[in-house]
């Protein structure tokens, strides 16, 4: 996995890159060019999903996706066909715009199918039934939280990927959201991550909410439960991001320390809602009385 991890590091900002480049040269030559208009058209659809797509992530912040995005995978596909048709059936076009826009789907089909997914093992520490395992951690002021302060209380913890995940940013301003409803129910929320404590201390200012930020540093205790992920941050970002991260990870546990949920997505865009941690937590609520 690890070297699987540094192939797609290399990955999500060159395709970007060469998916928005071949966009605007399509748009130029559609604004510019004659006969072949169609077929640019086609090179136009086929790569401007994939950065559409990074960017409506970016600005919308919405917190998860569908796990294939068959209707962004259809639309990219709809490119190559009217490229086709201008090469094949009408002669106006060369294999050039062809591979093009071909370029522009598999790149996108990469992202769906290749990147998007970590294929990670099940934690073997991280187990339903199980004691949540005692660790201590730094919170973005510096002092040391340790885990038995979460004892006689449930609490959410919450292991997101950084500053630069517009999905985790989502993930965790949805969790604000739903504060009065796990203050009822008297749990704590914990948010680990392995960035800097400024970028930690930057989104607990965003959500302006009183949970604990925590600060995992050298992803030991992600390694530790079997989470972490060595060069998992994309190359190129800004930021000054190191490049170990996390896979996003929720565990609930009851007021005794006992693991009574934990979600392992194996898609960084397929995150639970709220409403599940919830559940979870009036259950568990309930067995203890």
């Amino acid at each position: 996995m690890a070297a699987n991890a540094r192939l797609k590091s290399l990955f999500l900002v060159p395709a970007a890159l060469i998916c928005s480049t071949l966009a605007l040269v399509a748009v130029f030559n559609i604004l510019t060019g004659g006969h072949d208009r169609l077929a640019w058209g086609g090179v136009l659809i086929a790569n401007a999903v994939l950065p559409g797509l990074l960017a409506w992530l970016e600005l919308r912040r919405v917190p998860r996706t569908s796990e294939y995005l068959p209707f962004l995978l259809f639309t990219s596909g709809v490119g190559p066909s009217l490229v086709a048709w201008e090469v094949f059936a009408e002669g106006v076009a060369d294999w050039s715009l062809l591979v093009a826009a071909a370029a522009g789907v598999a790149l996108l089909a990469l992202y769906v199918f290749w990147f998007s997914r970590f294929t990670r093992r099940p934690s073997d520490t991280l187990v339903v039934g199980r004691k949540l395992p005692a660790f201590d951690l730094r919170g973005t002021d510096g002092a040391v939280f340790r885990s038995v302060e979460l004892q006689g209380s449930p609490a959410v913890l919450v292991f997101y990927r950084g500053n630069w995940c517009p999905l985790c940013v989502a993930q965790l301003r949805e969790l604000a959201s739903r504060h009065a409803d796990l203050t009822a129910l008297g749990a704590k929320v914990v948010l680990v991550s392995p960035q800097e404590p400024a970028h930690a201390r930057r989104m607990a200012e965003l959500l302006g909410i009183p949970f604990q930020f925590l600060v995992d540093e050298g992803n030991r205790l992600a390694n530790d439960f079997g989470i972490g992920i060595r060069n998992g941050v994309p190359r190129g970002l800004p930021g000054g991001h190191g490049p170990d991260t996390v896979m996003p990870t929720v565990v609930v546990v009851n007021a005794g320390g006992t693991i009574v949920y934990v979600d392992q997505t194996d898609n960084y865009r397929v995150r639970p809602e709220p409403d599940m941690y919830l559940a979870i937590l009036r259950r568990a609520g309930a067995i203890a009385r």
